[in-house]
């Protein structure tokens, strides 16, 4: 039944209910809804990364497909080490079947807890998409000279869609994940800034499945989020699409590129005179 008529609303959401949310593969979508890129390409760039590594973390893989295809990228310069943490049980398990091929260690580590990895153990963390980055933790795994290389989602992200369901938000959930106090929340543990990079961009949704499954996958939109709880919405949002074509939103990016300073050699104190 196609989307275009008014009776294919109980099909479209039937078969969004249905989809498994488990990991980061998008690829239901595909013809369905889409969301520009940013221009600096995270994932091919993190691989660029992983080819001049020694050992590298990712923090929250998901299902492990960014860093599966990083990893791609990497070969055959990957690093020695590659380890991977996810907070999801479901993610983690998908994740490890993915990535325990490549030779990824991959832990299951509640969003917040400390990392379980020593001091200085690695030379790159990645991570995309991070909850909260937890910059005490991450200076604290990498070694002097390391880097984190890493793409946030940024304020307000895909906020039309948010405020269609849950109405006009408060200005301090608009403003959340503001990259200027992510960078000093960064600077504060000793880490430098090498570059950020924010980006805007265009989001669209063809069909109220798409939407659902959206909702479904991205749990913090619209906490609680069910087919009956918001079911009105849901029928009124998909008779405007018939009538006006795709729900556009805006999704926002940034890119975080910080160094932890080398460590100083300790210097000799001059000798005394004979």
């Amino acid at each position: 039944m196609p989307a275009t008529d008014p009776s294919a609303y109980d099909t479209l959401v039937a078969e969004a209910a249905a989809v498994p949310t488990d990991g980061w593969d998008f690829s239901w979508f595909e013809g369905r809804a889409s969301e520009e890129r940013p221009s600096w390409g995270y994932a091919r760039s993190a691989g660029e990364r992983l080819a001049r590594a020694g050992a590298a973390l990712d923090v929250q893989t998901g299902g492990g497909e960014v860093l599966d295809f990083a990893l791609g990228v990497a070969e055959p310069g990957r690093p020695a080490l590659v380890a991977a943490t996810e907070g999801r049980r479901p993610n983690a398990a998908k994740a490890t079947a993915l990535l325990r091929p490549r030779g990824v260690v991959v832990v299951e580590v509640p969003d917040g807890a400390p990392l379980p990895f020593a001091d200085g153990a690695f030379d790159l963390v990645l991570s995309r998409h991070p909850v909260t980055p937890d910059w005490p933790e991450i200076a604290r795994v990498l070694r002097p000279g390391g880097t984190y290389f890493a793409q946030h989602v940024g304020p307000a992200s895909a906020f039309e869609l948010v405020e269609y369901f849950l109405g006009p938000q408060p200005e301090e959930t608009r403003t959340g994940r503001d990259p200027g106090r992510e960078r000093a929340g960064a600077e504060a543990t000793g880490l430098e800034v090498v570059d950020l990079r924010v980006e805007r961009l265009r989001m669209e949704f063809h069909d109220i499945g798409a939407v659902v499954h959206f909702l479904r996958k991205v749990v913090w939109m619209v906490p609680g989020f069910t087919v009956e709880a918001y079911e009105p919405r849901l029928r009124a949002l998909h008779e405007r699409i018939l009538a006006e074509g795709p729900f556009v939103a805006h999704s926002t990016r940034h890119l975080f590129d910080a160094r932890k300073p080398a460590a100083k050699s300790a210097r000799k104190p001059p000798g005394k005179p004979a």
